[in-house]
C-alpha cells in the first residue's frame, strides 16, 4: 500500500502539471473501487455510474486543492461520499426508507450467491451512517483514520459505527448461519 501511495502521489503531481495521461491512470486505478462503493451505498447501477463520473470530474477540477498528494484515495472517496449525499438529498421526497421491504429472504440451504445477496440485503437494513462506515472498512479496506477523514468525523465515532453495524449484521444473519450450519452447508468459521 505504501508503494501505491507513492505512485498515486507521483501521478497527482504529474496531473497537476497538466498530464492528462497521469490523471487517466489514477482514474483507471480507482474507478472500479469508487463505483463499487457508490453501488453499495446507492443500490443503483445507473446512479453509481453517474455519481462515479461526477466524482472523478470534480476531483480533476479540484486537484490543486488536494493538500497531500499521497492521500488521493481518501480525498477521492470524500468527493464520492459528498456526491452520494447530494444525490440522496435530491431524491429524498421520492421514497422513504420505511416504504422499502428490506427483509432478507433467508433459507437454510443457500448457494454462495444467495449468501452474498442476503448479506447485501442485511447491509441495506443498517442506518446509512453505519452502512457507509462498514462498507468503507470491510469492502474498501480503509483504516479507521482514513474513514474518519472521508466522513469528516472522529475515528472513535467511526469505530463505534463499524462495530455496531457489524453486530447488527451478525444479529440479522444469525438465523441464516444457524440454519446453514444445522443443515451442514456452511462451516462455522465462515460466519466469524
Amino acid at each position: 500500500m505504501i508503494f501505491r501511495e507513492v505512485e498515486d502521489r507521483d501521478l497527482v503531481i504529474r496531473a497537476r502539471k497538466g498530464s492528462v495521461d497521469a490523471y487517466n491512470t489514477l482514474v483507471s486505478r480507482w474507478e472500479v473501487r469508487v463505483y463499487n462503493y457508490l453501488l453499495r451505498i446507492t443500490g443503483s447501477v445507473d446512479d453509481a455510474m453517474d455519481l462515479s463520473q461526477d466524482a472523478f470530474l470534480k476531483a480533476y477540477q479540484n486537484l490543486q486543492r488536494l493538500d497531500d498528494a499521497a492521500r488521493f484515495g481518501p480525498w477521492l472517496y470524500r468527493i464520492a461520499h459528498n456526491e452520494a449525499i447530494s444525490h440522496f438529498r435530491k431524491r429524498r421526497p421520492e421514497t422513504g426508507i420505511e416504504e422499502l421491504d428490506l427483509k432478507p429472504n433467508l433459507s437454510p440451504r443457500m448457494a454462495p450467491v444467495e449468501v452474498t445477496l442476503a448479506v447485501e440485503s442485511a447491509l441495506d437494513r443498517l442506518p446509512p451512517d453505519q452502512k457507509e462506515a462498514v462498507v468503507l472498512k470491510v469492502y474498501e479496506g480503509f483504516k479507521f483514520d482514513e474513514i474518519a477523514e472521508i466522513l469528516e468525523c472522529p475515528a472513535s465515532t467511526i469505530k463505534s459505527r463499524v462495530y455496531t453495524g457489524l453486530e447488527t449484521l451478525k444479529a440479522i444473519l444469525a438465523p441464516l448461519a444457524k440454519g446453514a450450519t444445522a443443515s451442514g452447508d456452511l462451516d462455522k468459521g465462515e460466519w466469524q
